[in-house]
């Protein structure tokens, strides 16, 4: 599959690079994306919820009433969950949400979400750009150019580009990753998927496995 090559005007450059069938041209597996997405959502869970049971409240361990005799239920504690400021019946506890995946499918599924935005023509391919300093305008600047301004969008860099990144901080809608920290949700969750050209070799590498 061949990608026009295009500069931060916008405009095309005259050359195109070849998106590896292999990446960019498989069929998708709909469930290894499932499971991706799924496992990306809970690792991101705190998991810090906690409600007090009754071993939790203070207050009295007096025996409200006598055992017998009342013509009600027996009750031993005022920190019961039957009674109004007792503690709460199986409430939730701190707890790890995350689980683990194979090698394989999160890779399947990378090569499926990467599969799925070309298929669907929404990959632009970006020659290499610098900013001179962090500066949210020229971001802006390049969004327009590339119809991208009111849009979700994912650069993908090669390496770590400071003033790139900063530059996109504060903007909601865009996203800046390297290569290497390409997830199945990020790909997913953006209207389009902008490639620095140099991205590319290390996307081939990384995924081809």
């Amino acid at each position: 599959m061949k990608v026009a090559v295009i500069d931060i005007n916008g405009k095309k450059t005259g050359r195109n690079v070849e998106l590896s069938d292999a990446i960019f041209g498989i069929e998708p597996n709909d469930h290894a994306i499932y499971l991706d997405v799924k496992q990306h959502l809970a690792n991101k869970r705190q998991g810090t919820h906690k409600a007090k049971e009754r071993a939790d409240i203070v207050g009295s361990t007096r025996k409200i009433k006598k055992q017998k005799g009342t013509g009600t239920a027996r009750a031993g504690s005022i920190k019961s969950p039957i009674f109004r400021g007792g503690g709460r019946a199986f409430g939730p506890r701190p707890k790890s949400y995350s689980f683990k995946l194979n090698k394989g499918l999160k890779q399947l599924a990378r090569q499926s979400a990467l599969s799925m935005m070309a298929k669907e023509d929404k990959i632009v391919v970006l020659e290499k750009f610098d900013f001179d300093a962090p500066k949210t305008k020229e971001f802006i600047k390049v969004l327009r150019a590339l119809e991208l301004e009111n849009k979700k969008s994912l650069f993908v860099l090669e390496e770590s580009n400071n003033n790139v990144y900063l530059s996109s901080r504060n903007l909601k809608r865009t996203k800046v990753v390297n290569s290497s920290q390409l997830s199945t949700y990020n790909v997913l969750n953006a209207n389009k998927l902008v490639l620095s050209e140099e991205s590319l070799e290390g996307i081939e590498s990384k995924f081809s496995k």
